[in-house]
């Protein structure tokens, strides 16, 4: 494994973690299998292995350490916010039509993708939060920026209505989830596809002669 891939993953997965635990499977692989089994015991677990010993990762130094699920779930998309929102910053503003091969979605069009899927999923929760309208036609790093942070904010916003027991409970999602599903498990699912489409923004800055923010430790 080369070095900037292998800091790219630490970036994502944390140093703590490791790849044969905690969130070595992805964030999607841990909240599917939450939801199996006792789901309370599950998500104890989980979020155990998701703090990595280090009081509720994505929530700041010196923040207390978690003791809810839904603690656990708000600090693990503060995460997902700052790794998202970080690789956008950081391409250069003429870069966001870069695409590796002709075939493939520009840097822009995949974080709108991830801002758009983002908003879709979280609209199912049935949280009292609105939905943004988001610019889907964005080109520009300003306006694509701003639509992926108003997604962030968006899902930020509706993670805090929900206590551990409403996380558990089920919803009708977008049709690939299921006929139903938990809302800790379409939560887990937004977040696993963020980090998906992360690793391919990490590849795209790379390629402009940019470090990923988050790999950019010694």
């Amino acid at each position: 494994m080369s070095r900037c891939v292998y800091k790219d993953t630490l970036a994502v997965y944390g140093k703590s973690a490791g790849y044969s635990s905690s969130l070595a499977g992805g964030f999607m692989r841990r909240g599917i299998t939450v939801m199996l089994g006792t789901i309370f015991l599950g998500v104890a677990a989980t979020s155990a292995l998701a703090q990595g010993g280090q009081g509720g990762r994505g929530r700041g130094p010196g923040a207390p350490a978690c003791t809810t699920v839904a603690c656990d779930v708000q600090g693990d998309w503060e995460r997902n916010r700052g790794l998202l929102v970080g690789v956008a910053e950081a391409m250069p503003d003429d870069k966001f039509g870069f695409k590796p091969t002709p075939a493939q979605q520009s840097f822009g069009e995949r974080i709108m993708h991830v801002a758009g899927i983002d908003v879709k999923l979280l609209s199912t929760l049935g949280g009292k939060t609105p939905a943004p309208m988001l610019n889907m036609q964005a080109t520009s790093k300003a306006d694509v920026v701003a639509a992926l942070r108003q997604s962030m904010d968006f899902g930020a916003a509706v993670l805090k209505e929900f206590n551990d027991q409403q996380l558990s409970e089920r919803v009708t999602s977008l049709p690939f989830m299921g006929p139903t599903a938990s809302r800790l498990r379409v939560i887990y699912f937004s977040m696993g596809h963020s980090q998906d489409i992360y690793g391919q923004l990490a590849v795209y800055l790379r390629l402009n002669g940019v470090t990923p923010p988050a790999s950019n430790r010694p």
